[in-house]
């Protein structure tokens, strides 16, 4: 039967279409033309087929430590990734210290999560900010960011690049010291230094040694506001006000009310370090984990190829400054002939 002035509609992977009818079919019929939605395959499954590969191939991500000696800062990587990344380390004494310079230790673990597999670099700065003159400690942690970005441009203008390792530095947290009034000048020079490199994110740390007035009145004299004039970029974190973030780590696991948990044990009571009420070690993994992506996203369009524009310009330099003075040696040989 034929029924030209009726509509119908037409399901496809999601999206409806309207158009007129010309013959209206069977139900059997119809289903034979149109498969299910469950069956069907279509443009709509490309983000499975992206999230396939994505998790065959794996993630990469590069975290850099930064801040002085003992502010707990492969406790709290172990916190966060729940791994022993540091098993034996050699803590130097204050003599050792005096003209100590710094080093970099990067350390490499295979983190698997329900069949997600990550693969973490995390380097950390033994020796910043422990020598008496503390004036170019940081030289040597720029020099080994843009090496990294070296190595992954020669890799990329290479033949070969389909297996390019990507060590270059994601993120940096940098650690402040409770004891304090603030950020120190050394504090100030290093991320002014360092900002238009990699992406900065401060901790307060061994929030446990403060107050709750004191961790707030430490936050509001280092925040964000104030962080911001360090920053080239501009993320929305999900915790963007809690931003210093002031967190502990602990190893150590405790029993309270029946229930293990990981904190730290005083005569006072039990420093939980996944209780939001004392610290902000959920808000820093949250950020850290969500906008893991975004991070190297930053790290790739904007921090690398700032790095990249002016590597070129370099060498564009050069090159031109090379035919100038085979130019002058031409004009030299060519008036020591005339004479």
């Amino acid at each position: 039967m034929l029924v030209l002035s009726d509509l119908y509609d037409i399901y496809v992977s999601g999206c409806r279409f309207r158009r007129p009818a010309a013959v209206t079919m069977s139900q059997s019929a119809e289903k034979g033309k149109f498969p299910e939605a469950a069956g069907y395959v279509g443009f709509a499954n490309l983000p499975n087929q992206v999230h396939r590969k994505s998790v065959k191939k794996g993630f990469e991500f590069t975290l850099m430590v930064v801040g002085e000696s003992g502010l707990g800062k492969s406790t709290l990587i172990n916190s966060l990734f729940l791994t022993d990344l540091y098993p034996e380390r050699y803590i130097p004494g204050a003599a050792e210290k005096i003209e100590r310079t710094v080093q970099i230790e990067a350390s490499t673990v295979e983190i698997e999560e329900r069949g997600v597999k990550l693969r973490l670099t995390v380097v950390d700065t033994p020796g910043y900010g422990d020598a008496i003159n503390s004036q170019d400690c940081f030289k040597t942690i720029i020099q080994y960011i843009d090496n990294q970005f070296e190595r992954y441009l020669h890799d990329e203008s290479g033949l070969n690049r389909r297996h390019i390792v990507d060590n270059r530095v994601h993120c940096c947290f940098y650690f402040i010291s409770p004891f304090g009034h603030g950020l120190k000048p050394l504090d100030v020079e290093f991320m002014k230094a360092i900002h238009s490199k990699v992406n900065i994110v401060p901790v307060i740390a061994k929030a446990d040694t403060l107050t709750l007035k004191e961790r707030d009145r430490l936050k509001r004299r280092v925040s964000w506001a104030h962080m911001h004039k360090y920053a080239t970029y501009s993320i929305v974190f999900p915790h963007s006000l809690s931003i210093p973030f002031a967190v502990i780590g602990s190893n150590q696991l405790i029993e309270v009310k029946g229930k293990k948990i990981r904190g730290r044990l005083y005569p006072w009571g039990v420093v939980e370090v996944e209780n939001p009420e004392h610290n902000d070690f959920l808000k820093l993994r949250t950020m850290l984990v969500t906008h893991m992506q975004d991070l190297q996203e930053v790290t790739q369009d904007l921090h690398y190829e700032n790095f990249r524009s002016e590597r070129l310009k370099r060498a564009g330099r050069a090159v031109e400054e090379d035919v100038v003075d085979k130019d002058q040696i031409l004009l030299q040989k060519e008036a020591e002939v005339s004479s």
